[in-house]
């Protein structure tokens, strides 16, 4: 059938299986938002309140389904608000495909009004992106760019559209999309023989786990492994919900900010198994110091992660989840650490995630939250302290359970994710942890919230204070506290209800529990102020430079007495 270019890009979303789009109309996207309006019924779009909030969004949904989210954003200044948003599903590896309009292809490159080369600005934050100059490629590359998108390790791909593409005619055949493979083609079995080795040969091994478990759905095997190798196991911030949180194995976040229990475990380690997971500096922090007993073994799908900031010794290339299936069998029977494991046990009750007595408002409110929420809602963070604190004291259960900006620390992010997170599972509970901070780069999106009736809850941390950014200041640079105090009389209660959404207040006296509770009981949208003091700050805390094991803000319970 011979259709618009605007109706190819419709039918191809429909092809991929997509039901949600988020975007912001804009001049040289109308040819294709007038194709949307023909599918109403089909294609379900969600009008943010700026193109940023669609990209988080797009991201939120990604991450929460494991399927792909799409947004949608005019030429020029549309396009470049969605450069943050795929900035941050590049990093985390979120499959994200972005649809941009632009100026017709004569008036390409001629300055035109509103006209950005946008693939020339997204070409190192996106996995791939075009520009499509001939009708005949349209489908095509929209086809292409879905599968580059989930195919192999995920990330978001930009298509740009020019206007006279998008109104022009041409034949379009239904086509069944190409199907997502697993990548093993340097899968060798000669690494996963030489890898079982060193397992076997192991007294105390450790895993250390992030996102791409989450991405390739490896959890159940991911938890058959640990069971078979009898290993403790931690988690980069993304890699939290892969393995319960209340597992006896699971050893907490790893890092900065991590458990004392899972840094010093790295560091008494005589083998260390990453898997999905790159070797951040806020995980590794003084790279001479990090797993120094430990020979290495490295799993994982993209081969530009070894040997980037660690050496190791075995490198396992391939789809993680067959990569252990095949592990798995090679290992055979189980394996017995027990003298490791019930040295794990002593550390786990020496080492709690008790924090100092000058930061305990933050704990108990998010202690509070976890009680009464359903064990299978979604949590969104936007980043600084409240999105450690959600990291550290929350329980995630499940893998995409948890949903953060973690390579690229976006703030802002969480409430455009919460909404996206919401929309793929209308009937759960979504929660977005944000700071004052945060929270105000994008309370734009409350409009979307109140629009679509969302039953998000928003639980503004406020201690009137770029949070994170103020610690560092008490702690490394004599207090000067430049520019990080919040002190505009803002009222968030008020400003919520502006939007037509409950507002909450949360007093530094008040009982959090009683107050999440019937924000929770309302089931519509809601915005809680919840006051904590200025100078709470997240601990343990590794200081820049320091072994992981140097760690501030720790209780010894030995020495506690």
């Amino acid at each position: 059938m011979r259709i618009t270019g605007a109706d190819i890009i419709v039918e191809c979303l429909l092809e991929e299986g997509v039901d949600t789009v988020f975007g912001y109309p804009g001049g040289q996207v109308i040819p294709l938002y007038d194709a949307i309006y023909r599918k109403k019924g089909k294609l379900r779009h969600i009008l943010t309140a700026h193109e940023q909030g669609a990209s988080h969004a797009a991201d939120g949904y990604a991450r929460s389904t494991g399927r792909i989210g799409v947004c949608i954003a005019t030429s020029g200044p549309g396009a470049t608000n969605l450069v943050t948003g795929l900035a941050t599903a590049y990093m985390d590896s979120v499959p994200v495909v972005a649809i941009t309009g632009n100026v017709p292809l004569s008036l390409l490159g001629r300055d035109s009004f509103q006209e950005v080369d946008i693939t020339g600005i997204t070409m190192n934050i996106t996995k791939h992106n075009y520009i499509v100059k001939d009708i005949s490629e349209l489908s095509d590359t929209i086809r292409e760019a879905f599968y580059i998108a989930k195919e192999g390790r995920p990330g978001p791909v930009l298509i740009d559209v020019p206007k006279d593409i998008q109104v022009a005619e041409y034949d379009f055949e239904p086509f069944e999309p190409k199907k997502v493979e697993p990548i093993t083609v340097h899968l060798r079995d000669k690494d996963i023989e030489k890898a079982a080795k060193m397992i076997k040969a192991a007294e105390r091994p450790m895993c250390y786990i992030g996102g791409g478990v989450i991405r390739s759905d490896a959890s159940e095997v991911l938890n058959k492994f640990l069971e078979l190798i009898d290993s403790p196991c931690g988690s980069s911030l993304m890699g939290l919900g892969a393995v319960d949180a209340c597992s006896e194995r699971f050893t907490g976040m790893i890092g900065m900010h991590g458990t004392k229990l899972s840094n010093m475990t790295i560091n008494n380690c005589d083998l260390l198994i990453v898997i999905g997971a790159r070797f951040s500096d806020r995980v590794i922090s003084k790279a001479s110091d990090f797993a120094s007993q430990a020979r290495i073994i490295q799993i994982d799908v993209d081969p530009a992660e070894f040997n980037k900031n660690i050496m190791t010794e075995v490198h396992v290339v391939g789809d993680i989840k067959v990569a252990l299936e095949k592990l798995i069998a090679c290992i055979g029977e189980p394996l017995d650490h027990h003298v490791w494991m019930d040295k794990l046990s002593d550390n786990r009750r020496r080492y709690p995630m008790k924090v100092t007595s000058d930061s305990k408002r933050p704990k108990q409110i998010i202690e509070a939250l976890e009680k009464v929420l359903p064990e299978d809602s979604y949590i969104a963070t936007e980043v600084g302290q409240h999105q450690m604190w959600a990291a550290q004291f929350l329980h995630t259960h499940r893998p995409r359970r948890f949903l953060t900006s973690g390579g690229l620390g976006t703030m802002g992010y969480g409430t455009g994710a919460s909404i996206g997170a919401q929309i793929a599972h209308p009937e759960a509970r979504v929660v977005n942890i944000a700071g004052d901070g945060s929270f105000r780069m994008n309370a734009n999106e409350l409009a979307t919230i109140a629009r679509y009736r969302l039953p998000v809850i928003i639980i503004v941390m406020n201690n009137h204070a770029l949070g994170m950014v103020r610690q560092w200041q008490s702690l490394f640079y004599d207090k000067h506290y430049s520019e990080t105090t919040l002190d505009t009389p803002l009222d968030w209660v008020m400003l919520a209800n502006a939007y037509g959404v409950e507002g909450m207040r949360l007093g530094i006296d008040d009982d959090p529990e009683a107050i999440l509770r019937s924000a929770v009981a309302l089931g519509r949208p809601v915005v809680i102020d919840a006051q904590i003091p200025i100078d709470d700050k997240v601990y343990p805390m590794v200081a820049p430079g320091a072994s992981i094991s140097d760690m501030m803000g720790f209780i010894d319970m030995d020495l506690e007495g």
